[in-house]
């Protein structure tokens, strides 16, 4: 007899964004001649840049002749996307990595989900909260979670994120052994500076864990003095491994390309206390259960780092960034509590009156018919707030605060 794996029972029924959608349907279904507004689920709506269109035409046209064709191709990535990465994302900021410490993947979600399979089951882990919820269910899945007790799971140590705290999560008073971080941070939006950053990675090292790095969000920082990149700090090769994505950077959610970091110094312990380097770990993983992204991908990704191409995708981001901060202005203009939009394309509003996130939903889908995400499926210390995007169109985006204003 088969046996399923009993861990994925433990999760919830449906993902957040499928509960969303399943809500949202429900309601145009019965309001057919109602226009739904989506400031919820995070997904771009501005088309690919010039450069990295042309740079999609030229590699098909590639593979459509005999010299050109390539079939697979490395599990780490090409090369030439590669060398890019480090000339222009490391080396800039004093950042000296090694061509083979690049693994590019199809978006950060899946190595943010997959990276937990180099540690034992059994290690101790930490998270923001609230959270994007990949992080937890990834380890829910292997067994590391334990079970849902009042919201928490048991064997997750949470660290609140709160407006008291400015949203940066305080150094565990215990000895953890893996720690996710996110920033910018999803789904609040803020930031984390040097300083603090730097705490989490001296805590690291003094305590032998593991710092899992999210910086998908990082090309939407608009003061320097913010870290992009977790290695910018002092000693981070050692404990840290960091995520990138070009999904929401570069307008790549449906063409699928990012990148991780694993620096060759980072280790970890068997039980006899014989210390073991994660980068070849991870690329042995990689080749096993990876055939590595598309060519086509790859070609389109390296066209970012053009001239060109960094122009345009900028240009995309002030157009995001242009809908956060009118967001922020109006919303705070209605005298709602609200955090984020200014280095990242999402903002945390406090709910009114103590509304719970779900109930402030299902308000605004039924009488703003605008889509926002509750903010308790984030974690525990989401709940009382919602998270909104800035993805939308110029013009929809206003249409949505519009009824937002009448409706409040």
């Amino acid at each position: 007899m088969a046996l399923v794996n009993e861990h994925f029972l433990k999760l919830p029924n449906n993902y957040l964004f499928a509960d969303i959608a399943k809500k949202v349907n429900a309601f145009k279904a019965m309001n057919p001649k109602k226009e739904v507004i989506s400031l919820g689920i995070g997904d771009v709506t501005q088309p690919l840049c010039p450069a990295v269109v042309e740079a999609l035409h030229r590699a098909t046209d590639e593979m459509a002749t005999q010299t050109g064709f390539r079939g697979y191709g490395p599990e780490q990535g090409y090369d030439f996307l590669r060398e890019a990465i480090l000339k222009n994302d490391f080396l800039p900021r004093g950042i000296h990595l090694d061509i083979n410490e690049v693994f590019i993947n199809d978006g950060a979600k899946s190595d943010t989900g997959n990276i937990q399979e180099l540690v034992r089951w059994d290690n101790s882990i930490a998270v923001g909260d609230p959270i994007y919820p990949v992080y937890i269910d990834s380890n829910v899945m292997i067994g590391r979670a334990g079970v849902v007790e009042n919201g928490r799971w048991s064997n997750v140590i949470y660290m609140p994120c709160t407006a008291e705290n400015n949203f940066v999560p305080q150094i565990p008073d215990r000895r953890v052994d893996i720690i996710y971080l996110c920033y910018p941070n999803n789904p609040t939006g803020t930031v984390i500076s040097k300083e603090e950053l730097r705490k989490w990675v001296n805590y690291a090292l003094k305590n032998d864990a593991l710092i899992f790095y999210d910086a998908a969000y990082e090309a939407y920082i608009q003061d320097e003095s913010i870290p992009h990149s977790i290695y910018e700090i002092r000693g981070a090769r050692k404990c840290a491994i960091e995520f990138h994505s070009y999904s929401k950077t570069a307008g790549f959610t449906g063409v699928r390309c990012g990148y991780t970091i694993v620096p060759k110094d980072v280790t970890a312990s068997t039980l006899t206390g014989e210390r073991i380097a994660l980068n070849p770990l991870w690329n042995r993983r990689q080749c096993t259960k990876f055939n590595g992204t598309s060519y086509l991908s790859q070609r389109a990704a390296e066209a970012i780092y053009t001239a060109e191409g960094k122009k345009q995708v900028k240009q995309t981001i002030d157009y995001y960034m242009h809908n956060a901060h009118y967001m922020k202005r109006s919303l705070l203009d209605l005298g709602l509590r609200v955090y984020g939009g200014e280095h990242a394309p999402y903002l945390w509003v406090k709910t009114p009156d103590g509304m719970t996130s779900w109930r402030f939903f299902e308000q605004m889908l039924y009488d703003a018919q605008v889509v926002c995400t509750p903010g308790v499926g984030f974690g525990p210390s989401g709940e009382g707030y919602i998270r909104l995007t800035a993805f939308g169109q110029h013009e929809s985006t206003e249409r949505a605060l519009e009824r937002i204003k009448k409706w409040l």
